[in-house]
């Protein structure tokens, strides 16, 4: 199993998403993910109920100190969509989830939204604050673009404080043509390229195209708008022929193969996956098993238009 680092604390590769976790009839998907080998479990102050219950369940396993917990803060409130991403919603949020969580300290820490209006420099050092007081370990940005990341380790750097160790947009082999929700961002080609140059670790979420691989989808159904809107494109569409030839080459599913792609791109990163079922959870961790060459994912990317 290929690990991240971000600031010296060891990721697994596939990171376990728990929006939905008060949905999901139990721990189960948490079991299962530790027994499999993950180590590394996603959350937010905005999940309803998550932290509460991985708080429990860490209490009861006691494997607290085997985990890496990755939470994020400043997401506008339900049915209000004013931003919050202020130094007070910083703490706000931090204290509450370290109290749901049951927890001294988060290891990694992100801002969940972003507001240009906002300048870096008071984020970054409240940010700043609650590491020197062990609250968190390492620091970063979710939904936000490249440029406004560079802008805050510029100002970190130039005043001896931590800048942001991981980005968490969106990046999928299916590229996004629109935010899918407000106030998200997907990894374009720029994004990429700043991480090619950085090699800062990027933690993907929904690294599987919300099912786009699946095969629950055609261009000729437009029943489900918000896939239309977000990923209906003749390039992904391509993309998404490919990953059903190559996956039928290596008897896997295409669903695998896009988990595959962004698990090896040229830069460190990690998928934050969602499994609904312990046959969903399998499936991921068996990526970690396949092996496909450089020149077949660049063909996968449509970078190529021939195979070897």
């Amino acid at each position: 199993m290929n690990h991240v680092s971000v600031a010296g604390i060891t990721l697994s590769p596939l990171i376990i998403g728990t929006g939905d976790l008060s949905r999901m009839n139990g721990t189960w998907a948490l079991d299962e993910f530790v027994e499999a080998g993950g180590t590394t479990i996603d959350m937010a102050y905005q999940y309803t109920n998550s932290e509460e219950i991985i708080g429990r369940w860490m209490q009861e396993k006691g494997n607290r100190s085997e985990l890496v917990l990755l939470s994020k803060c400043a997401h506008p409130l339900k049915g209000d969509p004013t931003p919050r991403v202020t130094p007070e919603a910083i703490t706000h949020d931090l204290l509450i989830s370290l109290e749901r969580l049951n927890t001294d300290y988060i290891d990694l820490y992100a801002l969940h939204r972003d507001n240009e209006a906002v300048p870096v420099e008071a984020l970054i050092d409240t940010l700043n604050e609650h590491l020197a007081a062990g609250r968190i370990r390492a620091l970063g940005a979710s939904n936000w673009s490249w440029q406004r990341i560079q802008a805050a380790n510029d100002y970190a750097a130039a005043n001896s404080l931590q800048g942001f160790s991981f980005n968490s947009p969106n990046l999928s082999l299916a590229v996004a043509l629109e935010a899918r929700w407000p106030g998200c961002v997907s990894a374009d080609a720029a994004t990429v390229q700043w991480h090619e140059a950085n090699r800062m670790p990027l933690l993907s979420w929904s690294a599987q195209a919300g099912g786009f691989f699946s095969g629950a989808f055609s261009p000729e159904d437009t029943s489900n708008e918000e896939m239309v809107r977000v990923y209906y494109s003749e390039p992904n569409w391509e993309r998404y022929r490919r990953a059903v030839q190559l996956a039928e080459e290596k008897g896997v599913s295409p669903t695998q193969i896009a988990l595959y792609f962004v698990l090896h791109r040229p830069f460190p990163t990690a998928a934050i996956i969602g499994p609904r079922t312990s046959d969903e959870l399998a499936q991921s961790f068996a990526v970690l098993d396949i092996t496909i060459s450089d020149h077949d994912l660049q063909w996968l990317n449509l970078e190529r238009e021939e195979r070897a």
